[in-house]
């Protein structure tokens, strides 16, 4: 690959959107986790722990950009979850446990671990450290959401599926809608698509929906 010039002011334009979506990301889950506890009380302590686990990745985020010296652009990011984040309140306020935990524990932690997968590799040196911790503890907040929906999923399964329907799209809509920025930083569109689709249908399959099953509900809204 070619070599990546890092202080040029194109990547830097592009850094500014993508560094704000992480850290907008980070604060979106860690404020989910916490409003987890409305309908999980008596996993307070774990969703506690989460939480705390995703405003230390915002300030791991947060120092990439000052390394950079790049200001990320909050209103850019605040934009692009905007359809995620009202859909898991829309949820929370329903009391929708089952379609909370696909936005924030499947579907925002897939996106987030294949984000961090494909950046790792070409991410300046600084970043790539901060990054490699980040994704070991996301796999953690994977695991937390699947293994309830496993435990539960006779009575979770069509609900999981309408919020599939209702969500996934959207994250068809975010990768294209950074595809340009995420090239500028070494990252294809394609290979993004392609880690998220795996790691999303590994949790699904860990969940306990047949090959068939989520054949069909991956490709839902697929760009």
């Amino acid at each position: 690959m070619t070599n990546i010039n890092y202080e040029c002011p194109t990547y830097k334009d592009s850094y500014s959107r993508i560094n704000a979506i992480v850290i907008e990301g980070e604060q979106e889950a860690h404020d989910n986790y916490i409003s987890l506890m409305q309908l999980l009380p008596d996993q307070s302590s774990d969703l506690s722990k989460l939480a705390k686990m995703e405003e230390k990745h915002k300030k791991g985020f947060t120092a990439c950009g000052n390394n950079l010296k790049v200001i990320p652009d909050m209103a850019f990011a605040r934009e692009f979850f905007h359809g995620l984040h009202q859909n898991f309140q829309d949820a929370l306020q329903e009391g929708k446990l089952v379609t909370c935990l696909l936005i924030q524990s499947i579907i925002i932690e897939c996106f987030a671990i294949a984000a961090y997968n494909i950046y790792i590799p070409v991410a300046d040196p600084f970043a790539r450290k901060i990054t490699e911790n980040v994704v070991k503890d996301e796999y953690l907040h994977l695991n937390f959401g699947a293994i309830w929906l496993k435990e539960n999923f006779s009575q979770a399964k069509a609900e999981l599926e309408e919020a599939n329907r209702q969500n996934l799209p959207l994250v068809w809509q975010m990768l294209n809608q950074v595809a340009g920025d995420a090239k500028i930083l070494g990252m294809e569109k394609e290979d993004l698509m392609a880690d998220f689709l795996t790691q999303y249908s590994e949790t699904l399959a860990e969940i306990g929906f047949s090959g068939r099953e989520i054949m069909k509900m991956a490709a839902t809204g697929i760009a």
